[in-house]
């Protein structure tokens, strides 16, 4: 399969096969300085820059089917993220498919909020983004702040929230409407005690209402208790697939090498 066939298609793979992800490959470029030394910095009074590339993800291909929670584990740099992002289509793939029944809904603690506004007009700008009505999003503004546990907090200008506030507000927007199928990176590991296993309990009833869960995390044990599948990604391949406890024992092993 060549570049001009790679591609994210939205339509019904199978009665129960949510996401179907065959050989994909995504690649992107980067820039990075060349060290000239100082007395030459100083008189070219520029930086020379070398185009770079990286093959982030090397022909992947799984399968996500209704009521699978899937975790994805690995080191930073491992491709994780990556194709989480390429299954949203915000990210080119170079080469393979990703056929989705719908299109996923991406949470992570990175997610696009408006410093400017506050976390009330967030929330509403969020919702709508999502495909509420307005009156969708005012039935339910009281229930996402709430949740959020930011009360006190909601009229404020997101710039003045401390980062946990602001992935503590993300998550909340996003799990608003249960989604088909709901892609998690790192939301998790924010908030206390309390936001953790109220977050994990939302992610459990999204995944009890017939839809399906894709979580990247280094949180070993969270990752172990929520989901039924895994897979160990190390440099853009996948090193192992199976159950949690099979994928894990081999991860943690290469951990001790």
């Amino acid at each position: 399969m060549g570049p001009e066939d790679a591609q994210l298609v939205l339509d019904q793979p199978a009665p129960d096969l949510l996401v179907d992800v065959s050989d994909v490959h995504v690649t992107y470029h980067v820039y990075e300085d060349v060290s000239l030394g100082i007395r030459t910095r100083i008189a070219t009074r520029q930086l020379r820059r070398k185009r770079r590339e990286v093959h982030a993800v090397r022909g992947v291909s799984f399968q996500l089917f209704r009521g699978d929670a899937l975790g994805i584990v690995g080191h930073n740099g491992s491709g994780k993220s990556t194709i989480l992002a390429a299954l949203t289509g915000l990210l080119p793939i170079d080469a393979g498919q990703i056929r989705v029944r719908s299109r996923p809904t991406l949470l992570s603690v990175g997610a696009a909020l408006r410093n400017q506004l506050s976390g009330r007009r967030n929330i509403l700008l969020g919702c709508l983004a999502l495909g509420m009505t307005p009156a969708e999003v005012e039935s339910r503004m009281d229930g996402i702040i709430e949740f959020s546990g930011l009360e006190e907090f909601i009229d404020l200008p997101m710039k003045a929230y401390s980062s946990g506030m602001r992935a503590r507000l993300a998550f909340s927007i996003a799990t608003a409407r249960t989604p088909e199928i709901l892609l998690v990176d790192e939301a998790l590991a924010v908030g206390d005690e309390s936001f953790r296993q109220r977050s994990a309990a939302r992610i459990e009833s999204i995944r009890a209402e017939a839809g399906a869960v894709i979580q990247v995390s280094h949180n070993l044990r969270e990752l172990e208790a929520a989901c039924n599948r895994m897979i160990w990604m190390d440099h853009g391949l996948i090193l192992a697939e199976g159950s949690p406890a099979e994928v894990l024992e081999k991860y943690r092993a290469s951990q001790k090498v």
